[in-house]
């Protein structure tokens, strides 16, 4: 099967998976549960869920071995993007193209879901049916990456940088936590799933921090060359609020320089594995040519 193949029936997948494992919308409360699905039903790319089937394809995983830990990352990235457009924090009123969750319901209802969409990925991993060892392994690599280890500190140390340029160096790590230690818990957990060793779990975790910064580079380089439309979000958005940047500190050459390197490093990480990789590898280079 090709990887434009396995990619579709992966999506076609983690959508049904997720429409399952939320709340009617029609039982009470509805407001919320209206609101839960909204958030994570409304569309988007699913990377992270398709980095939880390429990584377990990697190791002849069952798919239905993959689906909890799937439907998990892609709850806890739904809540995230709720939470990062409220007011408080990016204040977006687009989101894929649509209204975000506050502005099509209200700031409370969407803080709600938010919580609820989090806590409801972690109950998805609870009653999964996977040995115990297992889905506590996935549960704790999935807990790291949403707290103040990884994305909620990322999210942290973004708001103590705006309105002042960061080093280079802060600017890393700062996405390394907010955007990458989720893309790094969806590899692990699909990795974890196939039964990877220890010395593969090392090398996948390698691959997956450069994909988490190549995405960001990425998305970086968007915000200036791409518009709101293409997007599905607010472009220049970070510019207007002082952000640092990767185009900001490198300039846009040397930003599409770094992800050109960070390229390159993701294949040589993949190289080891062979063809067995190649969904990975294919989810690496649509992550740094991607559009929008």
């Amino acid at each position: 099967m090709t990887t434009d193949a396995l990619f579709a029936a992966w999506q076609q997948r983690i959508e049904h998976q997720l429409q399952h494992a939320l709340p009617d919308p029609d039982s009470a409360p509805q407001g919320l549960h209206q609101a839960m699905r909204y958030a994570a039903l409304g569309g988007g790319k699913r990377m992270r869920p398709l980095l939880v089937y390429a990584a377990g394809h990697l190791f002849g995983a069952d798919v239905a071995r993959l689906d909890a830990a799937a439907v998990a990352v892609e709850l806890i990235h739904a809540y995230s993007l709720v939470h990062d457009d409220l007011p408080a924090m990016d204040d977006d009123d687009l989101r894929r193209g649509r209204p975000t969750t506050h502005i099509a319901f209200d700031e409370a209802t969407a803080i709600l879901a938010g919580d609820a969409l989090q806590t409801r990925a972690f109950e998805v991993l609870a009653d999964a049916p996977l040995p115990a060892t297992l889905a506590l392994a996935c549960l704790r690599s999935l807990a790291t990456a949403s707290g103040a280890a990884g994305m909620c500190g990322g999210q942290a140390l973004d708001i103590d940088a705006t309105g002042h340029q960061q080093p280079l160096a802060g600017l890393k790590r700062m996405h390394a936590l907010k955007t990458g230690a989720l893309i790094r818990a969806a590899v692990r957990m699909g990795a974890l799933c196939g039964e990877a060793s220890d010395d593969e779990l090392a090398r996948l975790d390698a691959f997956a921090d450069t994909l988490g910064l190549a995405f960001q580079v990425r998305d970086d380089i968007l915000d200036v060359e791409a518009s709101s439309e293409q997007l599905g979000k607010t472009a220049g958005k970070d510019q207007a609020q002082d952000k640092s940047t990767f185009p900001s500190l490198l300039g846009m050459d040397g930003a599409k320089t770094t992800l050109d390197e960070l390229a390159a490093a993701m294949q040589s990480a993949l190289a080891p594995f062979g063809n067995a990789a190649n969904a990975l590898s294919a989810l690496a280079e649509l992550t740094v040519r991607r559009s929008h």
